[in-house]
């Protein structure tokens, strides 16, 4: 009948369009995980900063662009991360007597939402906004494999530290002192 519209008949689930389809998601997932592996790898010291977006677990969302003007530490943390726990305290010590100066520091925990209470117990002890990786944005810093990794951000927005080329990425007093320091020295603009 003219104008009768016939719907397409159901497809058959076969073993054929499973394969199809797992092979589909295969490439997928492939292409994914290269592109975030490129994106990491297209990081540029000197470059604009990859946006990124803290929910924190309290369900703030602070993200990278509103806190331009100030020096921005992004750091990859978890809590069976032996040199993470040791590294947090010490980075939120320095981020509280930096706060004035335009310090901001943003933990993204690798960990998932059912070890939320440990992540809490932690969360508590620092002065920094902590917060899921899963449930926030950083798709330019690439597939977190490493930890500890960090990422530093001056006050135009531009990357000053790579953590994937950092032949030691945990922070030291020392090194907090030699990159961070001179960063909050400069006017904020």
């Amino acid at each position: 009948m003219c104008g009768e519209s016939r719907l397409p008949e159901p497809r058959r689930f076969t073993r054929r369009t499973a394969l199809q389809r797992a092979c589909a998601w295969s490439v997928c997932g492939l292409t994914g995980w290269l592109a975030r592996e490129a994106r990491a790898n297209d990081l540029k010291v000197g470059a604009a900063a990859p946006a990124a977006t803290l929910v924190t677990l309290d369900g703030q969302s602070i993200s990278t662009a509103q806190l331009r003007g100030d020096v921005i530490v992004l750091t990859f943390w978890a809590t069976w991360c032996a040199p993470c726990r040791e590294e947090l305290p010490l980075l939120s010590g320095y981020a509280t007597r930096h706060r004035e100066a335009g310090l901001r520091v943003l933990a993204f925990t690798l960990d998932t939402p059912d070890k939320l209470p440990e992540v809490k117990k932690i969360a508590e002890s620092l002065s920094y906004p902590v917060g899921f990786l899963e449930r926030s944005s950083a798709p330019g810093y690439g597939r977190i494999w490493r930890l500890p990794v960090s990422f530093t951000i001056d006050r135009a927005g531009r990357l000053v530290v790579d953590g994937w080329k950092e032949k030691n990425p945990s922070w030291t007093a020392e090194r907090l002192e030699q990159v961070v320091t001179p960063l909050l020295a400069t006017a904020k603009g």
